[in-house]
């Protein structure tokens, strides 16, 4: 499967029944082969096809976090292999993940296998505090579904 339909995979999965296909998509993209089809990305495709801006595609690279190529006219081209830490990127800010954070585990991945330990310890912590604001937001739903059923009837209608 290419990069672009993996990635789409991935970012369109917003029903929670729908997320079996999810570990398949993610460890397809982790994969070093990938189709012939996969070329560069421009940064407005590279930005469209995850869901940032440009603008966005940007800041992460002043900051370090991608490193796209360029292309024979200069222009900055965005590999599958910048794709997949884009979809990485996104993925962890969404979950809160501080850019100070974020900047920490791409220096110890160019570092390589030896920062592995260091790597899985941060991913453990954001794991941790993924789960206390699936705490919080679970709360949150169920005090506003209270609050629905207190004007008169079920929450779904």
């Amino acid at each position: 499967m290419a990069t672009n339909e993996l990635i789409e995979r991935l970012l369109d999965t917003t029903e929670s029944d729908a997320f079996e296909g999810v570990i398949d998509a993610l460890q397809a993209l982790d994969d070093s082969t990938f189709a012939p089809d996969d070329s560069p990305k421009s940064v407005a495709e590279a930005a469209a096809l995850v869901g940032l801006s440009p603008h966005t595609l940007r800041y992460y690279e002043q900051e370090g976090l991608v490193r796209p190529g360029r292309n024979s006219a200069g222009y900055r081209e965005y590999s599958a292999l910048n794709l997949r830490r884009l979809v990485f990127l996104t993925r962890m800010r969404m979950s809160g993940m501080t850019m100070q954070d974020l900047k920490r585990y791409i220096a110890l991945v160019e570092r390589g296998a030896e920062t592995e330990g260091e790597r899985r310890e941060i991913m453990l912590a954001q794991r941790d505090r993924i789960r206390r604001q699936l705490r919080e937001l679970t709360l949150a739903l169920v005090t506003t579904e209270y609050k629905l059923r207190s004007y008169g009837g079920h929450p779904d209608g």
